[in-house]
């Protein structure tokens, strides 16, 4: 379940990200360790976005010279998620998927703050969107249910 869900929320932030010509990085579920930490996170998916343009062509992120992604997804099944870290990091836009629904947590003034609303995509119900992909998916499959969901962002995008 863990790894099914983590996947198809990677896969909606690509098409999100590509329907609205917005320029990302990728790194998947790469650990990050800052200085002074006893221990790093290795989210479920990272993407940088406004930062993107600095991490083109790098392979490995080293957070003394890189800045942290700019969305982290996390997908607690089996554990949670460590806010601290992330807050550390200094990660400003966290997704957490749990019992079925997507939570937005931003960092403002070194604590993470629930918002309803992604600054990354303002325009669009998030939470929602996620919650009715990942149903559908449960029930269609995978292919039919992101296929949907990329005719879903026409509509909403015109």
């Amino acid at each position: 379940e863990h790894e099914v869900d983590k996947e198809l929320l990677g896969d909606l932030v690509k098409i999100l990200l590509d329907q609205l010509e917005i320029d990302c990085e990728c790194f998947g579920s790469t650990t990050f360790k800052g200085e002074n930490m006893d221990s790093g996170i290795e989210p479920d998916q990272c993407f940088y976005i406004q930062n993107h343009a600095r991490m083109r062509g790098k392979r490995r992120v080293d957070l003394t010279l890189d800045q942290p992604p700019d969305l982290a997804i996390e997908v607690d099944v089996t554990s949670k998620t460590q806010l601290d870290v992330y807050a550390n990091l200094g990660v400003p836009e966290l997704w957490r998927y749990e019992k079925n629904q997507l939570r937005i947590d931003l960092l403002q003034g070194g604590e993470y703050r629930q918002v309803t609303t992604s600054p990354t995509f303002p325009r669009l119900p998030i939470p929602d969107l996620v919650a009715d992909v990942l149903a559908q998916s449960r029930e269609t499959g995978r292919s039919p249910a992101l296929r949907a969901f990329r005719q879903r962002l026409k509509q909403l995008l015109k």
